[in-house]
């Protein structure tokens, strides 16, 4: 799947328009995309309506002090997995003013990749304003930018898809 700047800022402006209607302020925690969905959120123009803040929590150390994430999560299923994933969602919506959240972790190489989580593996949470929270698995192929890119965009399409239901 490759995708261009242009459709992350379409994507982007359509999550924008439904949390400013819906009344809703959204916070993302990141981790294999080092901040690319927060900038692709406040490359829209009147973004701090509903963007509130986000974290980047590239280390495990991150992801426990800024997230409230458990240590004993981390140790028992590793930072790229679907209980870390989930706690950073829920960590960052606990964290901020924000209701709706998005968590992004995972690998995205060239290296670090193991015969369970190859390069390429993605887990990424959203809390919805009703304190659910969802999930969900990704094996991107590509190179670095082209797994991060993905990742992004299959963030805010989730979180598009959340917020139309």
């Amino acid at each position: 799947m490759k995708t261009d700047d242009a459709s992350l800022q379409v994507l982007a402006a359509d999550v924008g328009q439904r949390l400013k209607a819906a009344g809703l302020k959204l916070a993302a925690a990141e981790s294999c995309t080092g901040g690319w969905i927060g900038k692709a959120l406040t490359d829209v123009a009147g973004s701090s309506a509903w963007f509130e803040r986000g974290f980047i929590t590239y280390s495990d150390e991150a992801k426990v002090a800024m997230l409230g994430v458990q240590p004993g999560a981390l140790k028992a299923h590793g930072a790229v997995s679907e209980p870390v994933a989930r706690e950073m969602a829920a960590g960052a919506a606990d964290w901020s003013q924000a209701q709706v959240a998005v968590a992004v972790t995972g690998i995205a190489g060239p290296d670090g990749g193991s015969a369970d989580k190859p390069v390429g593996t993605v887990w990424i949470g959203w809390r919805w304003a009703d304190g659910k929270v969802s999930s969900r698995h990704f094996l991107f192929k590509g190179d670095r930018e082209s797994i991060r890119r993905q990742s992004v965009l299959a963030a805010l399409e989730g979180l598009k898809a959340g917020l139309e239901s």
